[in-house]
Parts: structure tokens; sequence; C-alpha cells
């Protein structure tokens, strides 16, 4: 019995008395609820301030290239932008550290894939430049750490594609040396030596040129970005590794079956190796529902052009299907804890892939880099420690850095650079790797 019940089987013509009461009942645990709310994420502030948040990709180089030519004179990341991403909301997120991705198309000819590797490193670097009191050029875990101490927010580098090397590990060698920290081995397309999630089979995972460029990496102390290559390509790259690998950008295949997600037996396998699975906020990759929605809509505008035709096919589709299913904080914060369920909370991280999508895209409650320290709160809510939130935050990984760092240190002692080409490994080029 409620005690709005109670009073009223005393007083039975107390209607009105009823009323209030029940009402002052909701309102009283409506303010105990958003008082719990406001200490959450207090608490997880004060937990960002000592272990502000790393995260693992954003491709604001790209929108400014794609918005604005790549004139970062002309996106002024100084006060809020109209998108996802500058310095005031990198302050309120609590971020001490940002992978920008330098992101390329894979549907480019290998020579224009390399120019515009070059040209988004510069864009990136110059973007940074800018900024000297806010943001400061990060290649290693020293520079990160002096950063947070400086007051900056650490900013590195991440190649989104290996096709961009050009199958040269010359090529990826001066990406490195151009300040590069990770690569992501594919994008949404095969490359000569490894496959993507997105693709159709063509090598079975890496070819023996593509174990050359892990090895290659890991020697030069490059994190391995498994985000966005096969199932297959996965388990080979974790059967070459000497150093913990990285995903970015990923999910939990479990909870999404995606094939851009990670499945619940390599999750078990980054463990072993000692990586790190930096969760992402693309709605499609968080839910089932959502994934549907989208793969119909894709569907429906198959073979459409661009235009009035494709309006009109999207807004048929979206009459019959409803709007896209919402994607919440809460969904996010489910992907994290199977990671960790699966792989321990030493393996997980953020990775955001924030990409100037349109509001509708957005998970609700992670809007804008502002937002990180809602999804601590969530977690705070959950029963996680102050230890393994700043584990998530930050800690886990700058450990796979600094210990592929140590790798390489030692490889370098053992090793020269690698000669070796893909026509040595693989054989003669095919035609589609010389058009």
């Amino acid at each position: 019995m409620t005690f709005a019940t109670s009073i009223s089987s005393v007083y039975p013509n107390s209607r009105s008395l009823v009323f209030l009461l029940a009402y002052a009942v909701s309102i009283a645990g409506q303010s105990a609820t958003a008082q719990t709310d406001t200490a959450a994420l207090a608490h997880a502030r004060d937990i960002l301030r000592y272990a502000p948040i790393i995260d693992g990709h954003n491709d604001l180089p790209d929108i400014i290239r794609g918005n604005f030519g790549g004139d970062v004179e002309h996106y002024d990341l100084s006060v809020r932008t109209s998108g996802e991403t500058d310095i005031p909301r990198l302050r309120e997120g609590m971020v001490g550290a940002q992978f920008w991705s330098v992101f390329v198309p894979s549907t480019l000819s290998p020579l224009e894939s390399m120019r515009r590797q070059l040209e988004q490193i510069d864009l990136a670097r110059r973007l940074i430049d800018k900024y000297p009191d806010d943001l400061m050029f990060a290649t290693s875990v020293a520079d990160i750490e002096f950063a947070r101490k400086q007051g900056k927010i650490a900013s590195l580098l991440g190649i989104e594609g290996g096709h961009t090397i050009v199958n040269s590990l010359g090529v990826l060698r001066s990406y490195y040396d151009l300040g590069a920290r990770y690569m992501t081995l594919t994008h949404f397309r095969n490359n000569d030596w490894a496959d993507s999630a997105n693709d159709e089979v063509q090598h079975e995972g890496l070819t023996e040129f593509g174990r050359e460029v892990i090895r290659e990496m890991n020697r030069l102390g490059m994190l391995i970005d498994l985000s966005h290559v096969s199932a297959a390509t996965m388990n080979d790259v974790l059967d070459v590794s000497e150093a913990p690998v990285i995903f970015s950008h990923s999910s939990a295949r479990a909870l999404s079956d995606s094939p851009r997600n990670v499945p619940d037996s390599v999750l078990r396998r980054v463990a072993t190796n000692g990586g790190i699975v930096m969760v992402t906020f693309i709605s499609r990759y968080i839910t089932d529902e959502r994934r549907i929605w989208q793969d119909g809509l894709a569907q429906s505008l198959s073979g459409v052009g661009s235009g009035t035709e494709a309006e009109r096919m999207e807004q048929q589709y979206r009459h019959t299907a409803g709007a896209p299913p919402a994607t919440t904080l809460s969904d996010v914060a489910d992907h994290i804890e199977h990671v960790v369920k699966i792989s321990g909370v030493d393996h997980v991280g953020i990775g955001s892939d924030f990409y100037g999508a349109p509001p509708e895209a957005h998970v609700h409650g992670l809007e804008d880099v502002s937002c990180f320290p809602r999804l601590i709160a969530e977690l705070i809510g959950r029963g996680w420690t102050d230890e393994d939130l700043a584990k998530l935050s930050r800690n886990n990984l700058l450990r796979v850095l600094a210990e592929a760092e140590d790798i390489a240190g030692d490889l370098n002692k053992a090793r020269a650079p690698s000669l070796r080409t893909i026509d040595e490994l693989d054989g003669p080029p095919d035609a589609a790797r010389v058009q």
C-alpha cells in the first residue's frame, strides 16, 4: 500500500488531498533522481580532471576539407561551431588527447590516394598549429603527458585506410615520420593486401605483404588499427602482431550485428594480445534496429542518383518505415560493458568518430565532444569504480601506446627497416593494382 492509498482509506472523501500527496511524492522522486544525476556528473568531472579523455577518432580534418576546402583559417575552432567539434566543447568534454583522423576515401587511384594523404596530414598539422594555446602536436606517451601538464589537448594523427601507402613500406615510414601514430588497415574497400569488413572476400584476411606491413608497423611503433577490417583480417593481424592492437572506433558485434563490429571471439583475443577496443558513437553500429533501418534506406536508394529523385525515394521510405530508431547514451554504455565482460576492463576505451553527422544521426546524449562526462556519469550509475573509469577514459590507451613504443625500441635493435615489396611477396601485380 502506498502512502497516498493509506491516506485515501482514512479520508475517503479527500481525493484532492490524495492527488496532491501523490504529486508531491512524484516530484520528490524526480528531484531525487535529478540530484543523483547531478552528483554523478560532478563525480565524472572530478575523475576526468585527473584522467581526461583520450578519444580514438575524430574526422574534423575531413570536415574542414569537404566544407571549407581545407582552409583552417575559415573554420574557427576557438568559438562554438555549427558542427560537433570546437575547442570550447572539447574543454567542456574534458578531452585531454585527441586522435585526429586524416581520412582518405578508398575509391581514389593510388597516386591520388597518396597525394590526398599528404594533404590531409598537412591540413591536420596546420589546424593544430593554429591554436597553440589549446592544442599541442603529439606523437608519444611523453608528449601526451606533457600536454596534460601544460593544460593543452594532445593532438595525434591517425591514418584511416592503408590503401594510402600505395603498397610501399617506404611510404608507410614517411607517414610515420610526418606524425601518424596509427593506421586503420582498410576503409570500406579491400586494398591489395588486406580485406575490409564491407567488401567481398578477396584475400581471406592478410596477404604475405600485409603481414610484412604489420611487422614494419610494429618496428616503427605505429599502432595497428583494426576498425573497418574483416574478421579474418583481425585474426591474421592478431596472429602476426608483436605489439598490442587497437580498434580506434568500433563496437561489439554481439549487440549490433554489423561486420564493422568486433566478434566475441576476437574480443577474447584482444585481451590476450593486450590491445584495446575504443567504442564508437555511430548509431548504425550501436543497435540492430538502427542498422536495419539504415540498410533498408540504402537499399531503397540503390541505383538512384542524387537530387530530386533521391529525396523523393527517401521520403517514401520514411513514410513506409517510419523515423529512424533512436540510439542513446545508455546503448553505447551497453557496448562498453560488453567489451569489459568479454575482454576485461583493461581492454576498452572511447573512439567517438564524430564526423559531421546530421543531428538525426547522433546518439541521444552524445551529440558532440562536450558530452563525454555524461557517458562517465552513466557508468558511475552502473557501479563503475574511479580506477576503472580512468582506465576507460585514458589509461588503457596510454598503456597500449607505451607498450608499442617499448616493443619498437627492441625491434629496432633487432632488425633494419624492411625493403620487401608486394611484387616479391605476393607475386606480380594484377590489373586492378596497376590502374
